[in-house]
């Protein structure tokens, strides 16, 4: 698989792009349930999310984490998804994690009590928007690098305030081969609210064997994505807490960030297979 990046990926630090592609990366499921189970998980997925709503719209701050993370636990189940957990992490962290799948945020949610970092268009999103709302998402604008020191603004208030928030430094997904390079904007919200930075590995599996069928790169669509995962037996998603990294006491500015980033990265490095993409960021 090509390592090599467009031009256009250098365009938006919040918006690269990775060089995985549906027809790639993803083969055939190691053993493929029947259609009734797969029609079995997709009404279970339909349900758990039409449930959710009334729950996000009620929700309130203090039961907010614990409620969001029960409904991202019955979310995989419907889906046929096994959560494995190693390490603990703990409150008022940033938890950053390699980015494979649009399950990710839900495999987090599941794993810690946690507030995600979204993009603004899901905000646009029917159902989807009310369901990421009452899980207390932070929004980042992609489109406007104006916007940037409002966001890691918000997501430093967060931080300050208890909570804990999951990104996804990379900026796109990747198969789960390989990885790219942590963009290290949002790091500068962890030095300014003086909170440690907690990296995360994700790995899906089907069984004992690596897997990219839960992945959702390229021109992929979330239908097809959804049909595979529903589709595949014995998936596995693996978590690993991994030990905090925290900011030099004093310590800001790019080079700051920047060697923050670098140490969180290589520490998910270590457990994702493949070569490193250099990636220019903010």
């Amino acid at each position: 698989m090509s390592t090599v990046l467009p031009p256009a990926a250098r365009l938006n630090p919040w918006r690269p792009m990775g060089p995985c592609t549906p027809a790639a990366c993803i083969g055939d499921p190691a053993s493929a349930v029947g259609r009734v189970r797969r029609a079995a998980r997709l009404l279970a997925a339909v349900t758990v999310v039409l449930g959710g709503v009334p729950v996000a719209l009620v929700a309130r701050s203090f039961t907010r984490a614990r409620l969001t993370r029960l409904w991202a636990l019955l979310m995989l189940r419907a889906l046929g998804i096994r959560l494995e957990v190693h390490g603990t992490g703990g409150a008022g962290e940033l938890v950053v994690a390699n980015h494979v799948s649009w399950l990710d945020p839900l495999v987090v949610a599941a794993t810690v009590p946690s507030r995600p970092l979204a993009k603004q268009e899901v905000a646009g999103w029917p159902v989807i928007r009310t369901l990421v709302a009452g899980a207390g998402a932070l929004f980042i604008d992609r489109e406007r690098l104006m916007a940037l020191p409002s966001a890691v603004a918000a997501v430093a208030g967060a931080l300050r305030a208890g909570d804990t928030v999951v990104a996804f430094p990379e900026g796109t997904t990747w198969c789960g081969r390989e990885m790219g390079g942590f963009r290290p904007a949002v790091f500068q919200a962890a030095i300014d609210a003086g909170a440690a930075v907690r990296p995360a590995t994700l790995r899906y599996r089907e069984g004992p064997l690596p897997s990219t069928r839960a992945c959702f790169v390229g021109d992929d669509s979330l239908l097809a994505s959804l049909l595979r995962v529903t589709a595949t037996r014995d998936l596995v998603v693996e978590v690993t807490l991994l030990p905090p990294v925290r900011p030099e006491p004093g310590s800001g500015g790019p080079r700051a960030r920047a060697e923050l980033a670098g140490i969180s990265e290589a520490r998910v490095r270590a457990g994702v297979p493949g070569r490193h993409l250099e990636g220019e960021g903010v």
